[in-house]
């Protein structure tokens, strides 16, 4: 079994069920199979066959959805893509991954009159047509092909190719904090085993709504909101941009009883002042991923919203889901839970050697959704895949229980003279603070001890908390060493598309400004 036979045998057995929603259109797993089959035609006659790769810069719309079970049907390779990236940034995606044929949102028309330097290699561009105004750019150049003629174009393929689990379903490229990022190769059996374990774990079904907010192209809402759903049969409500507002309008209109999201998302909910418990009350299910969710903020949530959080863990590498915490029993705050059905967490030392429960430690990972490698980087494969495990590269330790806690990002740990600092340690006590809305914790190079924690800070408006007061407050909950000696205040922090917090940013940016001196 796969995914797109999965989703096909949805639409023969409940073809009148909704599959997605968008922009209050609803389309039934028979359109979403018909449209499928089209495009797949359509590729198909355009030359498209097993093992081609394609890039998709597309967002929340039904083009994503349409174009990856397509490929898929036909056996190529899916390349998502931040269509929000730099020109250079995605060019380099593009060219690295080997793409020939390329999917792409209208409003980036500025790049496909420069396709040739930016995009060398790619045969065909189709074009999804959202915006009047791009569109019309678009008609002006040679050689781009609009979604909907072109899925009108051919006849439909209704049958399924046969797919080997090991063959490439996704190429999906991370964050890149450090050097060119990195294209992880997830295989069928990746991807379908992951959506098929989340959707069990999370007793999804076709009574289910999931509000899919997440940016699909990241591999967190791919499985949780896209894949798991539609593997179970239930309705993918698919939000263009995330928008407190409109997330509340479309659990309160739609009933929705699935919300996924990282813990920006959830602070953002919470700070709206019109989101109110009535209006969350159809969610059974709240999903937290992504990166760690403060504890303050969790409960803060819990209590004005009557909901239960639980918050699991994954990476790119892993497709993603690893770990999560039950939702039929006791969930422990500032875990990540337990390890889920056909996958393996430990916790080992720098040699590789399990480590005893409650000591800290490398999380690594194996599993059936465990990455093939990385794109034509074999060096870089064999750093992190060893004797069958993944190394996450993530610090955690384990507890009696199996219940698994990230520490921190091992390369994001400090070191204050010779003493460990993890930054969310020292986040979780900043969260707790009623006048902080956000915070993260750097490591800066300090003279004497070789590095000195700095603490950059969102304040609420009307707060009139100062640095002092700041370290005077963490003097009361951290030992002397993991008190912030340097405290910044700023109006937002910088995030990626998904909401998460990038620390590697603000250390660039406070580099940048100690070289200006």
């Amino acid at each position: 079994m796969n995914l797109p036979q999965s989703v096909h045998e949805t639409a023969v057995k409940q073809p009148e069920q909704i599959a997605y929603e968008f922009l209050g259109e609803q389309y039934t797993y028979a359109q979403f199979e018909q449209s499928v089959a089209h495009l797949a035609g359509a590729l198909k006659e355009r030359g498209i066959k097993k093992g081609d790769h394609i890039a998709l810069l597309v967002g929340n719309t039904p083009h994503f959805l349409i174009t990856l079970y397509a490929s898929w049907r036909l056996g190529a390779v899916i390349v998502p893509i931040n269509p929000i990236y730099t020109p250079n940034e995605i060019s380099y995606i593009v060219q690295n991954s080997d793409a020939k044929f390329m999917v792409a949102l209208d409003r980036l028309w500025p790049m496909f009159d420069k396709r040739e330097i930016l995009f060398p290699n790619i045969e065909t561009i189709i074009v999804c047509e959202t915006d009047e105004e791009a569109i019309e750019q678009c008609m002006k150049m040679e050689d781009l092909l609009f979604f909907r003629r072109f899925i009108k174009t051919a006849s439909p393929i209704n049958e399924l190719l046969s797919l080997d689990k090991n063959d490439n379903a996704i190429i999906l490229y991370t964050s890149g904090t450090t050097g060119h990022p990195k294209g992880a190769m997830l295989t069928h059996e990746n991807v379908y085993s992951n959506a098929r374990d989340v959707g069990t774990y999370l007793e999804m079904n076709a009574n289910d709504r999931v509000v899919a907010t997440l940016p699909i192209f990241h591999v967190f809402a791919l499985t949780v909101v896209v894949n798991a759903p539609l593997y179970r049969g239930a309705t993918v409500l698919l939000l263009p941009r995330f928008s407190p507002r409109e997330v509340f309008n479309v659990i309160r209109e739609r009933k929705a009883t699935v919300f996924a999201g990282v813990p920006t998302m959830y602070n953002y909910l919470y700070q709206y002042e019109n989101g109110t418990k009535e209006d969350y009350e159809s969610i059974r299910l709240s999903i937290s991923g992504g990166s760690s969710l403060p504890v303050s903020l969790l409960h803060n949530f819990e209590e004005k919203f009557n909901t239960r959080i639980s918050e699991g863990y994954g990476l790119s590498e892993a497709s993603p889901v690893t770990c999560f915490n039950p939702i039929d029993r006791e969930r422990v705050p500032g875990s990540i839970g337990m390890s889920i059905v056909n996958v393996e967490n430990k916790v080992v030392d720098t040699e590789g050697n399990e480590v005893p429960k409650g000591e800290i430690g490398e999380l690594i990972v194996r599993g059936p959704n465990v990455m093939k490698g990385y794109y034509k980087m074999p060096e870089e494969t064999n750093a992190v895949l060893k004797d069958g495990w993944l190394y996450t590269g993530d610090m955690a330790k384990e507890d009696e229980n199996g219940y698994f806690y990230i520490v921190d990002r091992k390369k994001d740990m400090i070191i204050v003279g010779g003493y460990n600092v993890y930054p969310r340690e020292v986040e979780e006590v900043l969260y707790k603070h009623p006048d902080i809305v956000e915070c993260a914790v750097i490591g800066v190079p300090d003279a004497e001890l070789g590095e000195a924690v700095s603490a950059h800070i969102v304040l609420k408006e009307d707060s009139s908390l100062d640095e002092q007061a700041i370290i005077n407050y963490c003097e009361q909950h951290l030992v002397n060493y993991k008190v912030p000696t340097r405290v910044h205040f700023t109006d937002e922090l910088p995030k990626n598309t998904t909401g998460k917090i990038l620390r590697r940013s603000l250390k660039d940016t406070l580099l940048d400004k100690n070289k200006a001196r």
